[in-house]
């Protein structure tokens, strides 16, 4: 089974940007759906964006026109850039393999993003 370990959180302000990573462990080229979620403190984790092997993307509409999803699977990789970031977008941010839009995987450690106003 493929782990997954993401990085790149930090304390931004607000308008600032972020690029987070997510690491596999294994070939990641032959998973179809891949995506991002995040989890504020108090509230569900949800998904935020996701991306297909033939670079197919969903968004929620709190991040469309400000976050990028992106994969390169020759690094078996998974990257958010986060552009325009504002405090509500501060969470832990986990990734995740999708059948469908459902992750399959177990949760990781995660990526903490802290926005200030």
């Amino acid at each position: 089974q493929v782990q997954l370990v993401e990085s790149g959180g930090d304390l931004v302000q607000a308008g600032g940007s972020l690029r987070l990573s997510c690491a596999a462990s294994g070939r990641i080229s032959s998973l179809n759906r891949m995506g991002w979620y995040r989890q504020a403190p108090g509230k569900q984790r949800d998904l935020v964006a996701a991306i297909t092997t033939g670079g197919s993307t969903t968004y929620a509409d709190s991040v469309k026109g400000r976050f990028t999803i992106s994969r390169d699977n020759t690094k078996n990789t998974v990257y958010l850039q986060m552009n325009s970031l504002k405090p509500e977008d501060t969470a832990v941010y986990y990734c995740n393999v999708l059948v469908g839009f459902t992750p399959t995987l177990s949760w990781g450690q995660g990526t903490r993003v802290t926005v200030s106003s």
